[in-house]
């Protein structure tokens, strides 16, 4: 006995470090990592070394777990600004894009497989939901600077789907347990009202739940070595609570997580460093349990039907269901195209996929494998094209700050106080004497091995390691201090446009010196608002908006969601990606004014002349009446605008 508990913690340790050194070989290659560890689990199965895991029970319960853990730290990560910016989208796609999904894939499953309509429409709400563990591991490994509101609408599908296409799953099995093949009207009404109070019930609880883990953790004096264990131990009873009393379990876990983490929580820093750890320990085991459960020799049987259900997933199903989510929304089609394209199935997919067997179903293990090898393809196909895909669509912004060196730490009994430790790069502000600010208390300066205080060292200079006390949630402005400039590249100049515009001026002079068509609502507003207000309400970070014959940039934005900086080009320099499909209502909305207002240009005027044409941008740059731009001038400040200067001075 003594000798069996030995080797099973070898062979069980041993797992977890080849799935850890693995990732070296993920990061190296940009490899989907997901993929690497169910292949470890393959490999030392039944039909590899030999090691036998059958039990469908103990898989579904550690996976269950594990997924707990997993979306708890999903949602303690996930800041309130990423929600406001992109919550219609990804909630969106996370409940009825499940859905289209599921019964797009089903209707495919239905003709290629041997299984019944609610077989089938089973298999496709146990592949419906994305992995949000690979896909980020994609984009983090591949060094892919993606832009904010593509990566907050997946990041917050990703974390919110799971729990729609486990009620469907789940509810699926229970109505085919029950025999209820043929009574569509009961299906239908036992998913709507079964699907409300889920997912009523879930939320409910796990927003008490995350308020209770902040109360707590401030109320309690626990221990630093405790504290996080607290917190998880606690995340985990939110997750059961919910689910006993019928709700969801693992929405209930991911809004607690949201909760938390957007809470002024006690030592937060140092719960984000565990939960980071716990979560990649939680993915290592979920997915070498269910690569262990997985038998391969069974495979070849079905493997045609389901790599092509594998292939429809991915070009037919998963499109279909994002466009028309995302129609309403005004995300340009190349954002609208590579959400559809990140959908990766993972570990969710596969673990739903056991529920069929966990049910008594007749076909359970042929969902499963059939589920198994869709995921697989996913990883494959999906898997090694994310990062060339973003770069071919013109995704990749470049990065807003240079290297920045910094390391927070927290301070034995402060709730309120954190310690950073900067060091100071070379061409950052502080470096070039920008002061730091008065909430920001510099304690200490070592410079080339010298402890200082900082009243004592005068200018800073490159290499000078800064120690700063700050309350805790600080202004992202200190990082913007000391953070060099980002990295000057030719590419990154053509992005943003050579010229700077004055966002604070009138729309109307902007109209006037460049010519596009606005409306008199719009001749009202700033240029800053009037972006805002043609981006759909909401501007961020390399945006960009076309006003033929001009293109404006978004530079910079502040914390508010306010345009603070813009450029100008006369010629679209970002990158183009022409996709034929996926125009938004927004898009379809633009095209009918532009055609409308086309057609008033070509009407003949009083005395039967047609409108002039607008001028060349050539004709344009060489008018003085209307160069009232500025090219800029690497490592100069910023020049204040006389009052009598154009409209777009910068």
């Amino acid at each position: 006995m003594e000798h069996a508990i030995y080797l099973v913690t070898l062979v069980g340790t041993g797992l977890v470090i080849a799935a850890a050194f693995s990732s070296l070989i993920a990061f190296r290659f940009g490899a989907p990592l997901l993929l690497l560890f169910l292949s470890i689990g393959l490999i030392t199965g039944g039909d590899g070394l030999g090691i036998q895991f059958d039990n469908a029970q103990v898989a579904y319960f550690a996976g269950s777990l594990a997924l707990a853990v997993i979306l708890f730290d999903s949602g303690f990560g996930t800041p309130l600004n990423a929600l406001r910016q992109a919550a219609g989208p990804a909630l969106s796609l996370a409940t009825v894009g499940v859905l289209i999904t599921a019964v797009v894939f089903a209707t495919a499953a239905f003709y290629l497989l041997d299984l019944s309509w609610l077989e089938s429409l089973l298999l496709g709400a146990a592949v419906a939901s994305t992995d949000a563990a690979a896909v980020f591991f994609l984009l983090r490994a591949g060094e892919i600077n993606l832009r904010e509101r593509v990566r907050s609408t997946l990041e917050i599908e990703s974390g919110s789907n799971d729990p729609i296409a486990i009620f469907l799953t789940i509810t699926l099995v229970e109505i085919i347990a029950a025999g209820a093949d043929s009574q569509a009207d009961l299906v239908v009404l036992d998913l709507v009202f079964g699907f409300i109070l889920s997912m009523g019930i879930g939320a409910t609880v796990g927003i008490l739940g995350g308020m209770a883990i902040v109360r707590l953790v401030d109320r309690l004096n626990l221990d630093h070595g405790l504290l996080p264990i607290f917190v998880l131990t606690l995340s985990l009873t939110v997750f059961a609570a919910a689910g006993s009393l019928g709700g969801s379990g693992f929405l209930a876990v991911y809004l607690a997580g949201m909760v938390a983490g957007n809470s002024d929580i006690r030592a937060v820093t140092m719960l984000k460093r565990f939960q980071d750890g716990m979560s990649w320990l939680a993915q290592i085991i979920m997915f070498l349990v269910l690569g262990l459960f997985a038998t391969p020799s069974q495979f070849p049987a079905i493997l045609i039907p389901a790599v092509l259900l594998g292939l429809f997933l991915a070009f037919i199903a998963r499109p279909i269901a994002v466009w028309l989510c995302l129609i309403p929304f005004r995300l340009p089609r190349p954002e609208v195209a590579f959400i559809s394209w990140v959908g990766l199935r993972g570990a969710v997919s596969i673990l739903l996929a056991i529920t069929p067997m966990l049910g008594g179903l007749e076909n359970g293990r042929f969902i499963f494998n059939v589920a198994f090898i869709v995921v697989l393809v996913s990883l494959v196909v999906q898997g090694w094209t994310v990062g060339p895909l973003a770069r071919r669509l013109g995704l990749i912004v470049p990065s807003r700050l240079g290297p920045l060196n910094k390391v927070e730490l927290e301070l034995p009994g402060s709730a309120r106080h954190e310690l950073l430790a900067y060091k100071v790069a070379p061409g950052s502000p502080v470096a070039r004497g920008e002061r730091i600010p008065r909430w920001a208390r510099p304690s200490l300066v070592v410079r080339e091995g010298r402890s200082m205080r900082f009243q004592d060292m005068g200018r800073l200079a490159a290499g000078d390691n800064v120690y700063i006390f700050v309350p805790d949630r600080y202004p992202r402005l200190l990082d913007k201090l000391f953070a060099s400039r980002a990295t000057v590249d030719p590419e990154d100049a053509d992005f943003f446009g050579a010229f700077a515009v004055d966002p604070g001026r009138p729309a109307a002079e902007l109209e006037a010196a460049y010519g596009p068509a606005l409306t008199e609502a719009e001749r009202k507003l700033t240029v800053g608002q009037l972006v805002v207000s043609r981006l759909g309400g909401h501007a961020e970070y390399a945006d960009r908006l076309s006003l033929e014959p001009i293109e404006l940039i978004v530079r910079d934005v502040d914390e508010k969601g306010r345009v603070i900086s813009l450029g100008l080009s006369f010629e679209p320099t970002a990158p183009v990606a022409r996709v034929p499909v996926f125009l938004s209502a927004g898009e379809i909305y633009d095209r009918m004014v532009k055609l409308f207002r086309g057609r008033r240009r070509k009407m003949p005027g009083p005395e039967g002349a047609v409108a002039d044409e607008q001028p060349t941008p050539e004709a344009m740059a060489e008018e003085p009446r209307i160069v009232a731009l500025k090219p800029d001038q690497p490592g100069q400040g910023e020049t204040e605008t006389p009052e009598d200067a154009p409209p777009t001075a910068a």
